[in-house]
């Protein structure tokens, strides 16, 4: 895991450095440059995993013509090693030398054959291009813009923002997304001119232009045919893709462990890894004093169960006055998931014993997880009640229901319930995760912001992901959205985040896009039976896992922010969000 920048045009070598040197948290290890003066600018920041001793990058082919630049884990390069050394020449046991030798014969097709995790710069000398790609699901972080012929690069904006051709301007339509989604959708930044290269994409630089093609088409699993004949087929099917996955992202070089939360999704993959490995793995899993938010218990009787060796830490409030500063420098744009925090902390923990640790990401949007599922199971019932007497009768007595400080209580969940019946049933799941519906940040804006923003689409978003999906039956596309802008937009990247910030990978067995293309072309009764989210998954646990998480209700990796913003971090909010400071910060 790395981090990588650089650009072609304009730069100097102290500039080149000083963008990587941004980086230094992703890649603590080592440090790599490429430079030629008003052509090309590589820079390289590493955190060994494989191949420690020949890893450090650019890494050349033969003749070099082509150099490589990347961060991430290609998990099946042993097997595209073995079709390419009858026709290359290789120096190291890395991973990226694959990658040097699979563009030489593929070209960019070659993004169809990784499986894996990964943000790559490839520099063709001959051709003068450069080339910019990032995984299927959008793991790795990877941004660029264009400023007068110059293309610029880097895994975080710190790196981008570090070359002197930058301007910082904020961009209001990002901003506007932010608070709609609590993180800005690609391919949009907070930085007018400045994008993310979108998921399971790359871009070509030739000529001054710049050219975006897809690999990848994410929505293609859901028009595919059911793949088994039976519940059981498909039990034994996921069994296999999912044991493969884990095997492949068990592949390390330095000390690898678990993370541990105590629900269903993350006791999986820790089930799966302590079964695949030779010796008792490390867990780790931090807990809450509130009980509603703790989590402990569960994960301690998963670690005896499967036999790992167990860690846990428990998280105190006044640690978040210390977390936040240091978080705020390294997100570099808004995301406002609080989960980012006591990731923050396991991580760190974690990295005290381990380089490398697993997770369970992607469980809930895979395997139709959330409460929010449920939700819209009984949307059918209320829209049978006539809209006079929800609007004049239901809903101001839903309001007036106390508030209450608990896990997503349920006062929360009836008031933001009847809120998203008001919007389009592809734009209600957003209203009942987001932050402000349309109607509240007219309301929080200043008129120089509403004079900014026009008529902009409150859920432009949420239209572009629909686009070409149209014909997908509602809860696939309710899915589908879950996964491109929850799932990848907010929760991967705060995991990243998070995890670089103490020079932690993290890897996800559940994302590998086998597993992913499976979930997603199998029938909805599969995935919810009744009420029950994640059936499929449950039953292929039920013999395996204790059967309290088995039967357990989703608790989420949450902090119990609005218990602590009344007490502990009172002070703290109070002093950020004073009308004193907000003058004065505009």
């Amino acid at each position: 895991m790395c981090g990588i920048t650089g650009f072609v045009g304009k730069g100097t070598r102290e500039e080149l450095e000083n963008m990587a040197a941004t980086l230094r948290h992703r890649g603590p290890d080592d440090e790599g440059y490429f430079y030629i003066p008003d052509k090309i600018g590589l820079g390289f920041r590493r955190l060994s995993i494989i191949a420690l001793d020949t890893g450090n990058q650019p890494i050349f082919n033969e003749d070099k013509t082509v150099a490589v630049i990347f961060n991430g884990e290609i998990y099946n390069y042993r097997e595209l090693r073995s079709k390419l050394e009858g026709r290359h020449r290789f120096i190291t046991q890395t991973d990226t030398e694959v990658l040097v030798h699979l563009y030489e014969d593929e070209g960019e097709k070659m993004f169809e054959k990784l499986n894996g995790m990964f943000a790559i710069a490839i520099w063709d000398d001959r051709k003068k291009k450069l080339i910019l790609a990032r995984d299927r699901f959008g793991k790795k972080p990877l941004y660029y813009t264009l400023v007068r012929d110059t293309l610029i690069f880097g895994s975080e904006l710190k790196a981008v923002l570090s070359h002197s051709l930058i301007t910082r301007e904020l961009d209001f339509e990002s901003l506007n997304l932010y608070f709609t989604h609590e993180c800005i959708p690609s391919p949009r930044t907070i930085f007018k001119g400045i994008f993310k290269v979108e998921p399971a994409t790359y871009l070509v630089f030739e000529n001054g232009n710049t050219k975006i093609s897809f690999y990848y088409r994410h929505s293609a699993a859901f028009d595919k045919p059911n793949p088994c004949k039976t519940i059981d087929d498909c039990i034994r099917l996921l069994d296999e893709k999912i044991r493969d996955a884990v095997r492949f992202r068990l592949i390390s070089d330095v000390p690898l462990g678990l993370f541990l939360s105590g629900g269903l999704d993350s006791s999986t993959v820790c089930y799966y890894a302590q079964e695949l490995s030779t010796k008792p793995l490390n867990s780790f899993s931090i807990g809450f004093s509130e009980k509603d938010f703790d989590e402990s218990r569960e994960a301690r009787l998963v670690a005896n169960t499967i036999g790992s060796v167990h860690h846990e830490k428990i998280f105190n409030p006044a640690e978040v006055k210390y977390i936040l500063p240091e978080l705020s420098k390294l997100v570099d744009e808004p995301i406002s998931d609080t989960a980012i925090i006591p990731t923050y902390y396991v991580s760190k923990f974690a990295r005290e014993s381990v380089t490398v640790a697993l997770s369970g990401s992607g469980g809930d949007e895979l395997f139709m997880g959330y409460q929010t599922f449920q939700a819209n199971k009984f949307v059918r019932f209320i829209e049978a009640v006539p809209k006079a007497v929800l609007k004049k009768i239901i809903s101001p007595v839903v309001n007036l229901l106390p508030t209450s400080f608990g896990k997503i209580s349920t006062d929360y969940k009836v008031k933001r319930f009847f809120l998203g019946l008001g919007y389009k049933p592809e734009y209600r799941d957003v209203i009942w995760i987001g932050a402000f519906t349309p109607e509240e940040k007219r309301v929080l804006y200043s008129n120089e912001v509403l004079s900014k923003l026009g008529g902009v689409n409150d859920f432009g978003a949420v239209d572009r992901v629909l686009r070409g999906v149209e014909h997908l039956p509602l809860i696939d596309k309710i899915i589908y959205v879950y996964q491109k802008l929850y799932m990848m937009e907010n929760i991967l990247s705060f995991f990243d985040r998070a995890s670089m910030a103490v020079s932690l990978e993290v890897r996800s067995p559940l994302l590998d896009y086998n597993v992913v293309d499976f979930a997603n072309s199998l029938p909805h009764e599969f995935k919810m039976r009744g009420l029950t989210g994640k059936y499929i998954l449950r039953k292929l646990m039920e013999k395996r896992l204790p059967p309290e998480i088995i039967n357990a209700k989703k608790k989420g990796f949450n902090m119990p922010t609005a218990y602590w913003l009344r007490h502990d971090l009172k002070d703290l909010m109070l002093d950020i969000l004073s009308e004193e400071r907000i003058k004065k910060d505009g």
